[in-house]
């Protein structure tokens, strides 16, 4: 039942309901809901020793393959985007864009990360490697060239992640086993199954 009606039937004017539903929805239209969030991100950060920034555009400034790539962009753009839509290095895939397969793996200051959840403005200072930093097809890198070997891609779509998460494993686990290999690159998903030529490469030591 109703708290704002009582047992003779409907009251005339606005129920308390009613005048909260008309407010909101005041709030919204003039604008008066976002400022005062605003307002209070803005106290919070005040607090935190922070600075607001966004929603609009500001320089984003990031380090790529050892190159300085400078792009006005909103806050909530990912490092994924950035690369992708804004700087033309689509070696990084985007197909979950939900951290599950791996396809958008690059190196954030030399640890393998999931480019789909890092946000641009959050990796400027870090030294990012994609796929195209690490060889060419005329000059491959000894990981891609082991990919290439052993018939560990097939598609190509997870190809890119798995290169740059398996140099990344690799260069804390040279000799590592069987076991640690499928555990450390577990974060990565093959649709293809490629799988037991992946491991071959890992188990290679990323050498042709």
């Amino acid at each position: 039942m109703d708290n704002d009606c009582n047992s003779g039937g409907s009251r005339k004017g606005l129920s308390r309901r009613s005048f909260l539903r008309g407010g909101a929805a005041g709030a919204v239209a003039t604008g008066i809901l976002p400022r005062a969030l605003q307002a209070e991100a803005e106290a919070a950060d005040a607090v935190s020793g922070e600075t607001v920034v966004g929603p609009g555009k500001v320089p984003v400034v990031l380090s790529v393959n050892g190159k300085t790539y400078e792009k006005d962009l909103e806050p909530r753009v990912t490092l994924l985007d950035a690369l992708r839509d804004h700087h033309d290095l689509t070696g990084a895939k985007k197909v979950c864009d939900r951290a599950t397969c791996g396809a958008c793996t690059v190196l954030q200051d030399g640890e393998p990360v999931y480019a789909c959840t890092v946000l641009a403005i959050a990796a400027q200072g870090s030294e990012i490697v994609t796929i195209e930093g690490l060889g060419t097809p005329a000059n491959m890198h000894p990981i891609q060239a082991a990919f290439v070997d052993n018939d560990a891609q097939q598609c190509g779509y997870c190809t890119p992640g798995f290169v740059l998460a398996t140099k990344a494993f690799l260069d804390a686990n040279p000799n590592a086993t069987l076991q640690e290999i499928e555990r450390g690159l577990g974060g990565n998903l093959c649709r293809c199954g490629t799988y037991q030529g992946i491991k071959q490469v890992a188990l290679s030591g990323g050498r042709a």
